[in-house]
């Protein structure tokens, strides 16, 4: 296996971190599938933000078809309002996967915080597992640095795949930790993702290139000792805006993407 094979692009519509993110410059038209070739990942989450894109999803699936693996937002980002009311898309996501298989997976984001919990119950999320599953796809959660409390373990219980991610930059010093507490609270069967930013969303300001070389330089390391399954890009929203950290992460894709693991 290569690094390559490990990457995924963290999908989204173009233009939606502009609106929550005004400090971001330029202007960002790049789709999520020019995303995904752009750094030569071959697989790519498609998550809603700000209720795009709305279903049915066919459309976009169709932009996704020459991907590895897609896994769709059954919930979207804390934005869309769509899902505040315990509605999700998950009926869609089974539909749109009918017709295009490389839709592998389905993912809650943004879902982990007291709001999003007091709707969905553990029981809730256990039904959307078992329907995925039904359907031969897998179940994906997005967890946070701020979210590491013991109260969480059962919905991280119900999932096949976690994903985390640092969202204030300065809580990186404590990645190699954070790291392994949520690995305390996975099971041995279940796999861990490392999410990457290529912006401070905290303090909505650049990320420095330090920060950036030292999350993916770790994950090389931990993806080389089967500390994590992969690596997860942040995002074609900010990949085509003249970002430092963008084009370093881009460089450090063609330097790695072939590096046997």
């Amino acid at each position: 296996m290569k690094i390559e094979d490990t990457l995924w692009l963290w999908g989204q519509a173009p233009g939606s971190h502009h609106i929550a993110f005004p400090n971001l410059p330029g202007v960002n038209r790049m789709t999520p599938a020019e995303g995904a070739e752009y750094f030569g990942i071959p697989n790519v989450f498609s998550v809603v933000m700000g209720n795009q894109p709305a279903p049915p999803f066919d459309n976009a699936a169709r932009e996704l078809s020459g991907c590895r693996q897609v896994v769709w937002s059954i919930i979207g980002d804390k934005s869309s309002d769509r899902t505040d009311d315990g509605a999700n898309d998950l009926d869609e996501v089974l539909k749109v996967s009918q017709k295009f298989p490389n839709i592998t997976g389905g993912i809650m984001d943004d879902f982990l915080n007291p709001v999003r919990t007091a709707v969905f119950t553990p029981e809730v999320v256990k039904g959307f597992r078992d329907k995925l599953h039904e359907a031969g796809l897998s179940f994906w959660t997005v967890l946070y640095e701020q979210e590491l409390r013991p109260e969480i373990i059962p919905y991280l219980e119900l999932c096949d795949n976690i994903t985390f991610w640092t969202w204030n930059p300065e809580a990186l010093r404590d990645l190699e930790a954070n790291v392994q507490r949520v690995r305390s609270m996975m099971k041995p069967e279940q796999k861990l993702y490392l999410g990457c930013y290529m912006w401070n969303y905290e303090a909505d300001c650049e990320l420095s290139v330090a920060d950036m070389e030292y999350q993916l330089e770790l994950c090389k390391r931990w993806i080389s000792e089967g500390e994590i399954s992969g690596i997860i890009l942040c995002s074609n929203c900010i990949a085509d805006i003249g970002l430092a950290a963008s084009d370093f992460t881009k460089a450090w894709m063609d330097k790695n993407r072939n590096l046997e693991v």
